[in-house]
């Protein structure tokens, strides 16, 4: 791994495979640049690709006080490693952190955005509000085994198999992101679709989402695409919010070199 600098002196640890126009890769929730490999492999004969452990994670530093301007900045500083400018892909909060990195102006080329969880009806408005709150309860009491369970049980994984995980030695590097979680509940904001922002950004941009995904989430995605100047929506039959990486990065790859 190399590392940047950010705006704040924090490092962040990111890896550069492959040659050509650069994209930067944005992971999501209890997600570090180990979980981005599978789907740079594919993207590296036409791309030189960054991926990253955002703040918090992995190698990458942790300067407090969180704030999402910091992670604004780890990403300005990103995008100054693969020369000033870049396309960038974000999956999740990811995409959320994408759009708000976007609105502040940093040099995206490009934007390609897989599922951003922002919330459309008032009952799922609702249920995020109460989540961020019993979040930042468990974290401020450092449960972050509840912590890691609350996120996986409202992202829709089954209690068997949490309970499964637990058990597994997996369980450990979750909870040791389990912190970075109120981070991804930073990036979101009150949880709805923040319209007026997207309305100010001028980048080409792609939102995508799985045929098989929750509604809400597919509902999100077409909102944001709408709300975006340039936006376009794009459903990948029978995929999930799980997305396997050789069915996502061809369709990558086309928008990026289009």
């Amino acid at each position: 791994m190399s590392t940047a600098i950010s705006g704040d002196g924090t490092p962040v640890a990111y890896r550069r495979t492959g040659e050509g126009p650069p994209v930067i890769l944005v992971g999501g929730a209890l997600s570090t640049a180990e979980s981005q490999g599978p789907l740079a492999k594919l993207l590296a004969p036409a791309f030189e690709v960054l991926v990253y452990d955002r703040r918090g994670r992995g190698g990458s530093g942790d300067t407090g006080p969180y704030a999402v301007e910091r992670e604004i900045e780890d990403l300005a500083a990103l995008i100054a490693e693969a020369g000033g400018s870049a396309s960038v892909y974000g999956i999740s909060s990811g995409a959320a952190l994408v759009l708000e990195a976007a609105a502040a102006g940093l040099a995206l080329t490009q934007l390609a955005l897989y599922e951003p969880p922002y919330a459309i009806d008032p009952a799922d408005l609702e249920a995020y509000t109460a989540y961020a709150e019993r979040l930042g309860k468990l974290l401020d009491r450092e449960l972050r085994d509840d912590a890691v369970e609350l996120f996986l049980s409202v992202v829709g994984v089954p209690p068997e198999a949490v309970a499964g995980m637990r058990r597994s030695p997996m369980w450990a590097d979750l909870t040791a992101l389990a912190h970075t979680l109120a981070y991804d509940s930073a990036v979101l904001g009150p949880g709805g679709v923040p319209a007026e922002r997207l309305k100010g950004i001028r980048t080409r941009a792609m939102v995508v989402d799985g045929g098989c995904s929750p509604v809400l989430l597919r509902n999100a995605a077409r909102s944001v695409a709408r709300a975006l100047p340039r936006g376009r929506h794009r459903t990948l039959t029978g995929q999930t919010h799980d997305v396997a990486p050789h069915v996502l990065a061809p369709v990558l790859e086309e928008f990026f070199t289009a």
